[in-house]
């Protein structure tokens, strides 16, 4: 009985053939990772764009990737034949290597050492605000050499999307990098002193109109004082004697000065 169950079983076992894995899943396709192409080189002492950078940009109310858009934006949008254009963090890397320069020199004194390690004579300070469909920007361009402020853009918008106001921050501090004027040393030049011009010369008119207020001061003059003796002591030939007395000294005052 038992022989019989065993070649039942392999007979089962021969019919049914010997068991198999299941068949693996395909490999999953290499992962290709995009890298970004290489940043371009500071520009050489010898090239003749104008090196600005972004040395602040903050964000407040909105994600942080709004900031890097709107650098992104701004460097696309400029003309890179006039300008090279630094992001923040370009900016930064460069300042590493500096022992004089510290985090948070926005203005004043301290800018010269960003001229240094960077050769930049403007840089930006950006700020970027945002809550639902209200956002707010402002833009400021500071010199390096003395740490002033050049320009200065400010702007809100109450109902707009983030890229409506990406693209008006965009253009406003574009127009702003254009008005300011290339040589940013010409507040330093000493101002202009005219020269202190000679009086005018005196002409023949004032010694005539001199002579003329004489001659009728000392005629009216005379005048009222033969009008005042020979009407008995009127009193209008002194009030005419005395307008004429008056006219004669301005008129001696005329030809003295």
């Amino acid at each position: 009985m038992k022989s019989a169950a065993v070649l039942v079983a392999l007979a089962a076992t021969a019919v049914a053939g010997p068991k198999k894995d299941p068949p693996k899943p395909p490999p999953p396709p290499p992962v290709v990772v995009e890298q970004e192409p290489p940043s371009t080189p500071f520009p050489e002492s010898n090239d003749p764009r104008r090196i600005i950078g972004f040395l602040d940009v903050r964000v407040d109310g909105a994600p942080a990737e709004v900031g890097v858009q709107f650098q992104r934006d701004v460097e696309e949008e400029i003309d890179q034949r006039r300008y090279f254009l630094a992001t923040r963090a370009r900016m930064h890397d460069r300042m590493t290597s500096s022992t004089k320069w510290t985090e948070g020199c926005v203005v004043g004194d301290c800018l010269r050492e960003v001229k240094v390690q960077t050769n930049a004579d403007i840089v930006l300070l950006a700020s970027l605000s945002g809550s639902g469909t209200s956002y707010g920007w402002v833009v400021t361009l500071v010199g390096t050499e003395r740490g002033k402020v050049l320009g200065q853009t400010s702007e809100r918008c109450d109902v707009c999307t983030m890229s409506e106001a990406l693209s008006a921050a965009t253009r406003a501090t574009l127009a702003l990098i254009d008005h300011v004027p290339k040589d940013l040393r010409a507040g330093d030049a000493p101002a202009v002193v005219k020269p202190v011009e000679p009086p005018p010369p005196v002409h023949e008119d004032h010694h005539l109109a001199g002579g003329i207020l004489t001659a009728a001061g000392a005629a009216l003059a005379i005048a009222g004082a033969v009008y005042y003796f020979t009407q008995s002591h009127d009193t209008n030939g002194l009030i005419l004697a005395g307008g004429g007395g008056g006219l004669l000294v301005g008129g001696v005052v005329t030809l003295t000065f």
